[in-house]
């Protein structure tokens, strides 16, 4: 996961059954399917897996299947803190980091409160890093319980641990990225953006790729992205595909993950709408919302010959 490496990281559904248990036949298809996108990689146990809503046996068990079914095709990071005093999470990433993973992810906003300063913040980081031997550690911006966005200087101070390899970077700065950029490109590093307004530009700045949810509509799409975003023969498709991502923000953000659902329903994929997270109604407006992004999408896919497996 260094920034040699430009990839798509997606940040993984976690399909549920009717009865609301997590439906392990859904999660191995669609783990196939960003595998056979060409994804880089994949982040399990995240915002998009509705992480919080999971039990600690359930997310150790839907990250032993994601790994499993990965069978090292991969690297895999997923998400080993959930607040609490930094002894318990410690645990819990060294638990999360015996299923296999690449790196233990910790979430910025759950290692200090909105209101506490960066100095007790970057406190209870090294104290995390010291109370986990040697298992490699990434950051998640994670916008909730609120979004604690970390400083140049900071991820710059504990990337030169040797112990930080991967950031999903949630800022929506792009000069503050290339910051970051800047002051951690000597080190064995990578910094996926989540922010696919300016997918090219970071990309273009040296960030390692993207981690972005628009992968869990078509991944393919995102793959293709980060193949060609430098390529100056396909300049204008390339922009033709920032911009299609960038006009349709609002549809794939809106009642998310449910619509990722009905999309990748549509798609093919056997996967319920079922969600533990109340992200608001799934109105009929929204569904045509959603099957418009669909044929705008098939079409966009045809126009640039991208392959698709479902």
């Amino acid at each position: 996961m260094e920034n040699s490496q430009k990839g798509f990281i997606p940040v993984m559904l976690t399909p549920f059954l009717s009865n609301g248990n997590i439906d392990y036949p859904a999660l191995t298809q669609l783990t196939e399917i960003y595998l056979q996108a060409g994804s880089s990689g994949l982040f399990a146990n995240c915002l998009s897996s509705e992480m919080f809503e999971l039990t600690d046996q359930e997310r150790i068990q839907a990250i032993r299947h994601v790994i499993k079914v990965v069978n090292g095709a991969v690297p895999v990071v997923a998400t080993g803190t959930f607040g609490g005093a930094i002894s318990k999470q410690a645990d819990f990433v060294k638990a999360v980091s015996d299923e296999g993973v690449e790196a233990v992810i910790a979430i910025t906003s759950l290692l200090a409160d909105e209101k506490e300063s960066d100095d007790v913040f970057n406190d209870r980081v090294f104290n995390l890093l010291n109370q986990t031997n040697e298992i490699p550690i990434g950051f998640y911006e994670c916008p909730v319980p609120y979004k604690r966005v970390l400083k140049p200087t900071q991820l710059e101070s504990f990337v030169s641990t040797g112990r930080v390899i991967y950031h999903k970077d949630t800022c929506l700065d792009l000069a503050q990225i290339k910051q970051k950029l800047k002051l951690t490109e000597n080190y064995a590093f990578g910094l996926y953006d989540a922010y696919i307004v300016h997918a090219v530009e970071s990309l273009k700045a040296g960030s390692s790729g993207l981690s972005c949810i628009q992968g869990n509509y078509f991944p393919e799409l995102i793959v293709w992205l980060c193949d060609h975003y430098n390529d100056e023969s396909l300049t204008e498709e390339v922009q033709l595909v920032q911009q299609f991502l960038i006009d349709n923000m609002d549809v794939m953000h809106n009642v998310y993950p449910i619509v990722s659902k009905y999309f990748l329903q549509k798609r093919g994929l056997n996967i319920s709408t079922f969600t533990r997270r109340e992200v608001g109604a799934f109105t009929p407006t929204v569904v045509k919302e959603v099957e418009q992004l669909f044929e705008d999408y098939a079409a966009l896919r045809s126009d640039l010959n991208i392959q698709v497996f479902i």
